[in-house]
């Protein structure tokens, strides 16, 4: 009998909120007792007040992590011991994943569904995957003359700081803790001021699980005080950070100012869609673009912005991305059924009308949306927009929106196709249409592009890295590659004396 949906306004105004931190095993108000207010960009209702970290609490949070790690109460474990604890914290979080996605959809505006059916879901399936990997990966032994035994062993590098984005607050956090604390590692995360909800919960979660005390400590505030000071921090070993290419190249400055940490970085994109005019289904190819590029309010780094399509097939495409897009219209993120929700904030829906403003400006041309919607809840919505006539050098066409705004650019050549997209600073995602199988590998070669995907968008796997090129970054999450970030290698050489 399959359970009824649940009625998600009504669980919301029952919800409870502690916006305390997490340190050392615990729920703990900041240092200075400030906080600062969370309201939900849904409708404007105030959720919380979260404690305002600062350098003391990051001090305090590392000191647990650094605690922790030394008497090695978590790297200690046998990997198997540590594989069970993370399946625990991985059958919590799916136990609690109605609580978990309504914290998310309030938090940052998402359809509650997909927070439920995506965020929820990967999230815990990333710390399994993890969990089951940590005894099935073997150390090496050298190829070394008889008189030498040289051991090449990974060890936990010991305290990571995390520092996470707004968009998919969990299924980011996840993508670092997962590797980090499979490896033995302690853990000070940092999530977005815009969304530090479910983080908090992850680590009591966590905890409830088995995981020791001081192992994942969780510090919210704001990035230019917590998270500069934990990026600074001379007892942190590396930072795993995504977010914007302007933070990243932050966090490589702090690095340098503090103890050469490694600084692990998955930045910004403007993902190039090239549609040529060999590919059978230029329908499917449309509604592929539409479905990515409006799904989570446009709010992506791997957003599919750029769409470059041959111009003999371009009408044909633009007619139907323009009948698809007003299928995702913001609609109420908790009625169980919006295709698209609400912007993080306000701040962040005046930057997208502004890129609309620009593009206006720079005389692309408006095929559907381009304005605000549902003013009168309180909350920050805006329509899926889509313009065409953008040229590549257009403000639109460059920089990174992070909204729903899809540029369309037509093109005449293969060669072109492959030069514009690849004139990006960016180089995180791309995508190729062709049934022409010679060009769908030629041009999958030539796009420098962490991922291209060919006659598809966005479908995904634990167990393929993420990441870019270029400006994207150089940190790669996901799969067994994302244990590099989080150990060390080490070599033992021993003599072997002769009978």
């Amino acid at each position: 009998m399959n359970k009824p949906a649940p009625d998600w306004h009504a669980a919301a105004s029952a919800l409870r909120i502690d916006g305390r931190a997490f340190v050392g095993g615990r729920r703990v108000a900041a240092a200075s007792g400030e906080t600062f207010a969370k309201s939900s960009p849904i409708d404007g209702r105030r959720l919380a007040d979260i404690a305002r970290g600062q350098a003391p609490d990051i001090d305090a949070a590392v000191a647990s992590a650094r605690a922790a790690f030394a008497d090695a109460r978590w790297a200690g474990k046998a990997p198997a011991a540590r594989k069970k604890t993370l399946q625990r914290f991985a059958e919590k979080i799916l136990a609690a994943k109605d609580e978990l996605a309504l914290l998310e959809s309030l938090d940052m505006g998402k359809p509650v569904q997909y927070s439920l059916a995506v965020d929820v879901a990967s999230t815990a399936r990333t710390i399994a995957w993890y969990a089951e990997a940590v005894d099935k990966i073997y150390d090496e032994i050298a190829p070394t003359p008889a008189s030498a035994l040289a051991l090449i062993t990974r060890e936990p590098m010991g305290v990571i700081g995390a520092v996470v984005p707004w968009n998919y607050p969990m299924i980011m956090a996840a993508w670092k803790l997962g590797p980090a604390l499979a490896a033995g590692n302690c853990v000070v995360l940092k999530p977005s001021e815009k969304s530090p909800l479910t983080a908090l919960r992850l680590a009591e979660l966590a905890v409830e699980a088995g995981l020791p005390e001081g192992v994942f400590n969780v510090v919210p505030g704001f990035g230019h005080e917590a998270g500069e000071a934990l990026a600074l921090h001379m007892d942190v070993d590396a930072i795993g950070f995504t977010g914007s290419t302007r933070v990243g190249r932050k966090m490589l400055e702090y690095a340098g100012r503090s103890n050469l940490k490694r600084v692990y970085n998955e930045l910004g994109g403007k993902s190039a869609f090239v549609v040529f005019d060999d590919f059978e289904d230029i329908a499917r190819a449309a509604k592929t673009v539409a479905g990515s590029m409006f799904f989570n309010q446009g709010e992506s780094c791997n957003a599919p912005s750029r769409v470059f399509v041959h111009e003999t097939v371009a009408d044909e495409f633009l007619a139907v991305v323009a009948a698809e897009a007003p299928k995702y219209a913001p609609g109420d993120p908790l009625s169980g059924h919006a295709e698209m929700g609400a912007l993080v904030d306000e701040t962040q829906m005046r930057t997208v009308l502004g890129y609309i403003d620009a593009g206006h400006g720079d005389g692309a041309k408006l095929v559907t949306g381009g304005k605000r919607s549902r003013s009168e809840t309180g909350g920050f919505y805006v329509e899926p927009t889509v313009f065409t006539g953008v040229s590549n050098q257009m403000k639109i066409a460059r920089e990174e929106i992070f909204g729903p705004v899809m540029s369309v650019i037509r093109f005449k050549t293969e060669a072109e196709a492959i030069a514009m997209a690849n004139d990006s600073s960016y180089g995180l995602q791309a995508s190729v249409w062709s049934h022409n199988i010679n060009r769908a590998h030629r041009v999958a070669r030539a796009l420098r592009a962490g991922t291209v995907h060919v006659n598809q968008y966005d479908e995904d796997d634990i167990t393929v890295p993420f990441g870019g090129y270029k400006q994207s970054g150089n940190g790669r999450d996901k799969s067994l590659h994302a244990f590099d970030k989080y150990t060390e290698l080490k070599t033992t050489w021993l003599r072997i004396d002769a009978a």
